[in-house]
């Protein structure tokens, strides 16, 4: 009798740890804690359902922690910050292949058949095959394996519809129980893996951080209908807030890239053309380290926008160190973020944290277009499409409607960028050739550390 008690009463906590370890991870100061607080109630959560289970052998239990503490510290700490995107995609994948197997197994086990353990079954094995295969597919269009272009051919559409009809159809023959449902339920898994490929397939690279959010979630749904299907309730409560988290953070970045959700889920967004695109004025005009120290030593006020070349480049050290001799010569230093930047959502927070940048400093997209005009110095440092002006400009562009950092109205602008090549969109960005634009060619650290040593030399 105790021991029930004592396992529900675990849960609880697991349960609270997590909802405070959520609510944590809202803000970079507390993100640290919050994570070891939900690593800490999931942990209490297996214990706890080890032993609700009858489970006294803990032998494998702990070996499968050790190497898993082991594989999971070694990845911390040796994937780079620019593979971080990818090990994100295959967690959420591990999650939804963790559902997929949960449900195949809880079908081996059941005596009897009910109606809502099999639907249970069902929504876990369908969805968690979805966010595997999805979420593998992203991993390859992230470490460019796959194209990161949108793969599309003709009858896309309603092959998927197919496809997806055709799972449902399986479904409803496995509910029913039917002497050849193990079979059924071979195919609704492998139904599953077809539409998580085709899912994701036909999403550009540049979307990416949003199927990221949304393979999330499902990984979450997926838990939570496992959980469902073995009747364990602190997997339910975890598998409810991821999904219901993984859900709120993909309307946010939707917004963000002036998308809709259901555009998202139903697939096929990503795929753009630039038949049409208005054709760019002006001409570019690079410059110099030593002309970029000048205009910078003269600045009041100086903004760093952050995008995936600064990743690549691993120059936030270097920025972080130019920031410092900014302030000391009387300049207001910040950081503009925008929600997408990079190849996952957070992706510009973590890397600025990593050197140590202050969490004041960074200022979100909203807040930095209303003060924009009057900064004297913007710097891009590898940013691309969500510094691009024919968001705004050009109704015939690609991402027109797109929410950006108007970094074009600042008084100055230095992009910092190795070509003129195009970002994950494929467009080419107006801002290159505005007026008050200059562009430092070259890796982002080599030059950022070419105007730390300029400051230093003078």
């Amino acid at each position: 009798m105790i021991i029930p008690i004592l396992i529900n009463l675990v849960y609880i906590i697991s349960a609270i740890l997590f909802v405070f370890g959520l609510k944590m991870l809202t803000s970079q100061a507390t993100a640290r804690k919050g994570n070891l607080l939900s690593a800490l109630g999931m942990f209490l959560a297996v214990i706890m359902t080890l032993l609700s289970q009858g489970i006294i052998d803990y032998k494998w239990v702990a070996v499968g922690i050790i190497v898993g503490s082991i594989i999971g510290a070694f990845s911390a700490r040796l994937v780079a910050m620019t593979q971080m995107p990818q090990m994100v995609a295959l967690f959420n994948g591990s999650g939804g292949l963790a559902s997929l197997l949960v449900g195949w197994t809880t079908y081996h086990s059941m005596a009897t058949f009910d109606l809502f353990t099999t639907t249970t079954i069902f929504l876990a094995v369908l969805i968690g095959g979805i966010a595997f295969s999805g979420s593998v597919v992203a991993w390859g269009k992230l470490a460019t394996y796959i194209t990161g272009k949108p793969i599309l051919f003709p009858g896309q559409t309603v092959l998927n519809g197919v496809l997806f009809v055709a799972t449902l159809l399986a479904g409803a023959l496995l509910i029913m129980h039917l002497p050849i449902s193990y079979s059924i339920l071979i195919v609704i898994i492998v139904l599953s893996l077809i539409l998580g490929i085709m899912a994701v397939i036909p999403i550009g690279g540049a979307d990416m951080p949003v199927v990221i959010s949304l393979l999330n979630s499902y990984s979450g749904i997926a838990g939570c209908a496992a959980g469902l299907a073995i009747q364990n309730n602190i997997l339910i409560v975890a598998g409810a807030l991821v999904g219901a988290s993984g859900i709120i953070l993909t309307n946010a970045m939707c917004k963000a890239m002036n998308r809709s959700l259901g555009n998202v889920l139903f697939g096929g967004f990503g795929a753009t053309t630039t038949e049409g695109v208005m054709a760019i004025e002006g001409e570019v005009k690079p410059i110099s380290a030593e002309d970029t120290y000048f205009i910078l030593e003269a600045a009041s006020s100086v903004v760093f926008v952050p995008g995936y070349g600064m990743a690549v480049a691993q120059a936030q050290h270097a920025i972080h160190e130019l920031e410092t001799i900014l302030e000391k010569n009387g300049s207001d230093v910040r950081y503009a973020i925008h929600p997408v930047a990079g190849r996952m959502p957070g992706h510009m927070n973590v890397l600025l944290a990593e050197a140590n940048v202050s969490y004041d400093k960074l200022v979100e997209m909203d807040d930095i277009n209303r003060t924009i005009a009057g900064v004297d110095v913007c710097v891009v440092v590898g940013a691309n499409d969500v510094v691009n002006p024919a968001a705004r400009e050009s109704k015939s562009s690609p991402i027109y409607g797109m929410p950006i950092i108007n970094v074009d109205q600042a008084k100055t602008v230095i992009v910092l960028k190795r070509s003129m090549a195009p970002g994950f969109a494929g467009i080419e960005n107006n801002l290159f050739y505005k007026e008050n634009t200059r562009m430092l060619f070259g890796d982002a650290k080599a030059s950022i550390e070419a105007l730390v040593s300029e400051f230093k030399r003078k």
